[in-house]
């Protein structure tokens, strides 16, 4: 990984229904994230949060068919280009969300210096819902549809280029929360996915193994996105869209370590804390000690 890190967060809640996650990337540096990534001996910048723009009360009555779009596609525009600026620096792109619609931004920010962007998905969900298939309209279920060219021509769009990612560069881990039309989307698309099932039967290793195996040589870097919803709510309770049966703490830092050690993760995101969900800002810290696992802590 790249000795440099610019962290960006997204204080964004409009992707969603339930408040309180635009204060994750404040509860992500209170829980110590830019000292711990200092501790392994990189040199962080951390430019702050970037503005959102909440809707007014007139905006807030009107149908969109999804929630909040001009606001999510205003923030997204923003993440874009600041990631876009990290990148040109040099560095090491390190969001922190907000919901997971923030996604939308990052992959548009960073597709575009890649010839073949992998994305490795760690998610309860698979995000790959447009407006016809979306049960709520939420955004935060869309992000991964939107990067693969699919759902608002106005979020299809940011950053000017579509698609930013090829399904066959795509891998999904710890699903268990897909709606059918995201079933359909990925038979169709031929998406990797490793369910909950496959996490359970295989092992954690195993599945980092082969995800690493498929993707290496397929691609010339991995963004990896962190929903922390992907745990399970006993471990990682402040999230918005819980789902039992998750993976734990000791599966997911075993997860980030080799993925570390396969030294193929060339941005990272890590979304949905929501401190008001929390109990004692357990998943941030969470969140914070997989970013050290992530970016090669070990214990010996």
């Amino acid at each position: 990984m790249k000795s440099t890190i610019s962290i960006i967060g997204v204080p964004m809640d409009l992707g969603q229904s339930r408040r309180g996650v635009d204060m994750g990337p404040s509860a992500m540096r209170y829980a110590g994230a830019v000292e711990r990534l200092e501790a392994l001996g990189y040199t962080l910048h951390d430019y702050g949060d970037i503005g959102i723009t909440r809707p007014d009360k007139q905006e807030t009555g009107r149908s969109y068919q999804l929630k909040n779009l001009p606001q999510v596609v205003e923030a997204n525009e923003k993440l874009a280009t600041m990631v876009d600026q990290t990148i040109k620096k040099g560095h090491f792109p390190l969001v922190f969300g907000g919901d997971h619609s923030i996604a939308i931004g990052s992959l548009a920010g960073i597709a575009k210096h890649y010839e073949q962007l992998g994305v490795i998905w760690y998610d309860a969900h698979g995000d790959l819902n447009t407006k016809e298939t979306s049960p709520s309209g939420n955004i935060h279920g869309m992000p991964l549809a939107v990067s693969l060219g699919f759902g608002h021509e106005l979020l299809t769009s940011i950053a000017g280029y579509s698609p930013k990612v090829k399904p066959e560069n795509i891998v999904i881990i710890g699903a268990r929360s897909l709606d059918p039309g995201e079933r359909e989307l990925i038979r169709e698309k031929g998406i990797q996915v490793y369910t909950m099932h496959e996490v359970d039967r295989l092992g954690m290793s195993n599945v980092i193994e082969k995800a690493v195996a498929y993707l290496s040589p397929r691609t010339d870097g991995v963004h990896v996105s962190v929903d922390l919803d992907g745990l399970d709510p006993s471990e990682a309770p402040g999230v918005g869209t819980p789902v039992i049966g998750g993976m734990t703490y000791r599966e997911s830092h075993l997860a980030m370590e080799m993925l570390a050690e396969a030294g193929i993760i060339t941005s990272a995101e890590f979304v949905e804390v929501n401190p008001i969900l929390d109990e004692k800002n357990k998943t941030a810290t969470l969140a914070v000690g997989l970013m050290g696992s992530l970016f090669g802590e070990k214990l010996k």
